[in-house]
């Protein structure tokens, strides 16, 4: 396997919108000098504007600074910007790193550009989100079926296995936006027949929108029991859509853990949610980028874990290790 150097990070340094993290061992050599031996991973995450994405990024720092490698971590300003990732991957891939991680916006829009990587003999990791692709040596990620899986059995349990539920989902591009939808609704469909889950509603992982969508959605269905949100900004969304409703009695359930959704789940606004382990993620994708480097062989998968927390247990050993707030 071939070794490119740290200097062609030079190419790409006037990112605007990019958050960069260099390794701080000793040869980091200030950021592009040095020796020349130390590798080089170009992160492409799908943005940074959730506590989640600096979590990842913080765990990726961490390992690299373990392993003497150098990472750098760019995302779009928000996670409907399609276009401006694929414009980041392809800036990474013109610096020649020694490995690329990958979260992608939408499973489809990279295909050209990674196997271009492919070609380049450049190896991808997955993280995340998988990709439509044969190209990623692994994808290093959540299972996010199983994961959803358990927030409908949940949710089910809240609502007593009846009534109307709805969905505000991150997007139906992304892999762990088309999972987290499907884990839901194929749990419900074969365990509680008595619900009604609503198609889905997409609100790009915003705020705001998943906000506004979730005051439309409480309009048009005065009998709902329950919203699923599928990520962090959706839920923090519907925690506010659903304030500025007025609506009373309903059960939220949510994935993810920044700061604003836990105190949701403290203070009882959220009955629960399904946190991921990011700062485990970021770390287990340096180490698969690294042994993909040296030419060792990754399995088809990483599992990072994922645990269900609520008021009776947010405050625990356990659950405080995986929050991100």
């Amino acid at each position: 396997m071939k070794m490119h150097r740290a200097g062609a990070l030079l190419a790409g340094a006037a990112m605007a919108v990019s958050l960069t993290a260099c390794g701080e061992s000793g040869d980091a050599g200030g950021g592009g000098g040095g020796d020349g031996e130390q590798p080089y991973i170009a992160i492409v995450s799908k943005g940074f504007q959730h506590q989640f994405w600096q979590a990842v990024k913080k765990g990726a720092e961490e390992e690299a600074e373990k392993q003497g490698a150098r990472v750098t971590f760019v995302g779009p300003p928000t996670e409907a910007d399609v276009e401006e990732q694929v414009n980041m991957l392809t800036n990474d891939l013109a610096k020649s790193p020694d490995a690329i991680g990958f979260a992608a916006l939408d499973s489809q829009a990279a295909e050209p550009l990674l196997q271009q990587a492919k070609s380049q003999d450049i190896p991808v990791i997955a993280f995340d989100s998988g990709v439509d692709s044969d190209v990623p040596l692994t994808t290093v990620s959540t299972d996010n079926k199983a994961a959803a899986a358990e927030a409908a059995k949940r949710m089910a349990e809240l609502v007593g296995n009846k009534g109307k539920v709805a969905m505000v989902v991150h997007d139906q591009t992304s892999r762990s936006g088309i999972d987290r939808r499907d884990g839901f609704t194929e749990w419900m469909a074969a365990n509680a027949p008595d619900i009604e889950v609503l198609d889905p509603q997409y609100g790009g992982g915003d705020q705001l929108e998943s906000a506004n969508i979730t005051k439309s959605i409480i309009s048009a269905n005065p009998d709902l029991v329950g919203i699923y949100a599928s990520n962090e900004g959706s839920a923090i969304g519907v925690i506010k859509g659903v304030e500025e409703s007025g609506k009373s009695g309903l059960q939220l359930v949510g994935f993810d853990s920044g700061k604003a959704q836990v105190d949701a789940i403290r203070d009882g606004a959220m009955a629960g949610a399904v946190t991921q382990d990011p700062v485990n993620m970021g770390r287990e994708l340096v180490i698969a980028a690294m042994k993909a480097i040296d030419g060792e062989s990754l399995p088809k998968t990483v599992d990072t874990g994922f645990r269900w927390y609520d008021k009776t247990n947010v405050d625990s050993e356990e659950i405080a290790a995986v929050l991100y707030e």
